[in-house]
């Protein structure tokens, strides 16, 4: 395991951190799995307070001396904020799942726009500064699905510690992007990169172009190992997180990661990374990663579950197999039950026009259906 300076703090981290977010729902099997990533060389687990049954599963799997060798991070849920003295409230509520008196890295998450706010109206970049004081968390951080100018914005109002951003080899250029990137390091942050695979649909939804592409490039790794690597090759990037569900997953990554290196591709590497994501664009697909945020619908439509039949319709035509089980979804989850209420638009992080690409989704997979 490559290890590396955690922005100003002082600490050490692994490269490779195991998100919390996409555990399998088996908890001795994720027990068993946190565990042996920590033996495997993982010191960065990263949760939420939002992530079901996440924290407290890390909790019980910090038990027997694991806790002292884990940087430990989580998240104030910025959403259920009303007032200042809920911040605190929802703290103690995590300290208490992750059976411990610290959490050493503590974000606000997802400060789009309206979870911005919501921080500044409680006061809680004072609230960060009194929970140092007290030691309940040692470093400060934000989690951020936002423009660069968003991010700027965030970065200059506080003396964060670090910040998390989604990037792979389709977002340099969205979101937060490599701009962002390179500004939250000449502020010294600690660069925390999210959604590295977004959600596994890189590797679930690859074009036939591309696995073409990948299979007659000289240098044979697949498709998960050169987005990973793509991002360890960058300096700025302190810690990849990826959110492994299973131990097979789970080993695939510590192989990866044995010798994760900046600086290790060549400009062949790069301009062959180049070639995958233009493939990746021209197959139209939507870039949901399946988190969830949209949910649950006023409606009951099944927002990612729809999205991810979509998805696969694209790149499989012209086989029928996924209208066939869009056909047998249950009702109520079908995308025309949506109304365009709008708060699905609020939730996500990918900032989707998620109403018109269920209508979308909608006409795709019903069309030529009797």
């Amino acid at each position: 395991m490559e290890y590396v300076q955690y922005g100003k703090t002082g600490m050490i981290v692994s490269r490779l951190g195991l998100g919390g977010m996409r555990f399998s729902g088996d908890e001795e099997q994720t027990i068993r799995m946190i565990r042996y990533a920590i033996d495997g060389g993982v010191n960065y687990l990263d949760t939420a307070y939002l992530y079901p049954d996440s924290e407290a599963v890390i909790g019980k799997a910090l038990a027997g001396g694991y806790r002292d060798r884990t940087c430990l991070v989580s998240k104030s849920p910025v959403w259920l904020i009303h007032k200042h003295e809920d911040l605190e409230k929802y703290l103690d509520e995590e300290l208490i799942r992750l059976h411990t008196d610290h959490i050493d890295v503590y974000l606000f998450h997802n400060l789009y726009p309206d979870n911005w706010e919501r921080v500044k109206k409680s006061d809680g970049l004072s609230f960060l500064d009194k929970m140092i004081k007290k030691g309940k968390i040692l470093h400060t951080g934000f989690s951020i699905h936002s423009s660069p100018e968003a991010f700027y914005e965030i970065a200059d109002a506080y003396s964060w510690d670090m910040a998390m951003i989604q990037l792979n080899i389709l977002d340099g250029n969205r979101q937060v992007g490599l701009e962002g990137l390179r500004y939250g390091v000449k502020k010294g942050l600690a660069m925390v990169v999210m959604e590295p695979l977004r959600g596994g649909s890189i590797v679930n939804n690859a074009p036939p172009g591309a696995d073409e592409r990948i299979k007659s490039y000289p240098e044979k790794r697949s498709i998960a190992e050169w987005c990973f690597r793509w991002l360890y090759n960058m300096p700025d990037v302190s810690v990849i997180l990826s959110g492994t569900s299973t131990l097979e997953q789970l080993k695939d990554n510590l192989r990866i990661f044995e010798d994760a290196k900046s600086n290790v591709m060549t400009k062949e590497d790069l301009s062959f990374i180049e070639e995958i994501r233009k493939i990746y664009e021209s197959a139209r697909s939507i870039v949901c990663t399946g988190c969830g945020y949209c949910m649950p619908c006023p409606q009951g439509v099944g927002i990612p579950e729809v999205f991810k039949l979509y998805n696969s319709h694209q790149l499989a035509k012209p086989n029928p197999i996924d209208k066939q089980i869009y056909q047998f979804l249950n009702t109520d989850r079908k995308a025309d039950r949506c109304v365009s209420c709008g708060l699905c638009l609020k939730r996500c992080p990918q900032e989707l026009d998620i109403p018109a690409l269920l209508k979308t989704a909608h006409e795709e997979l019903s069309s030529g259906w009797k």
